[in-house]
């Protein structure tokens, strides 16, 4: 966990609860309902996703993405919409890793190549948080405008 959030250029210290996605058969509101409380503190979630690795499973971030919209369009806070902000990680720790961030729609069809993966949904943003999206992954120039 500490070499995603290493990985991801984000300040450590703000970042609030983890959680993990499960699989769509297993569904649960807990994710979004974490993703929402550290929202409103200004704080980052890490979002594990789930794997049965003995089952050579791995749950994608398109498919993270897809649940979490699927609770949006049930609970309409407005949490997990297509301008959602999140940082999809794959292979952290390996020599290959993977980093993307920008808007859901841009994430939704992006190819993280091989697992494991996980999610980030930032929080409230320092500049020097949204300069180091950019840099290092792959972040929209518009991201510079999103600190505080």
């Amino acid at each position: 966990m500490s070499a995603i959030v290493s990985l991801s250029g984000l300040h450590n210290y703000k970042f609030g609860k983890t959680v993990t996605i499960p699989f769509p058969e297993t569904p649960a509101e807990t994710p979004y309902n974490v993703i929402a409380q550290n929202k409103k503190l200004g704080l980052h979630t890490l979002c594990l996703l789930d794997l049965k690795e003995p089952e050579n499973r791995y749950l994608t971030i398109k498919q993270a993405l897809q649940t979490l919209q699927t609770i949006e369009t049930k609970k309409q806070e407005k949490i997990i919409t297509q301008n959602t902000i999140a940082l999809g990680v794959a292979r952290v720790g390996s020599n290959q890793p993977t980093l993307k961030a920008g808007f859901i729609n841009d994430l939704i069809n992006f190819n993280f190549g091989m697992p494991p993966y996980s999610l980030i949904f930032p929080g409230e943003l320092h500049f020097m948080e949204t300069d180091a999206l950019v840099a290092f992954a792959d972040a929209p120039v518009e991201f510079k405008r999103l600190f505080r």
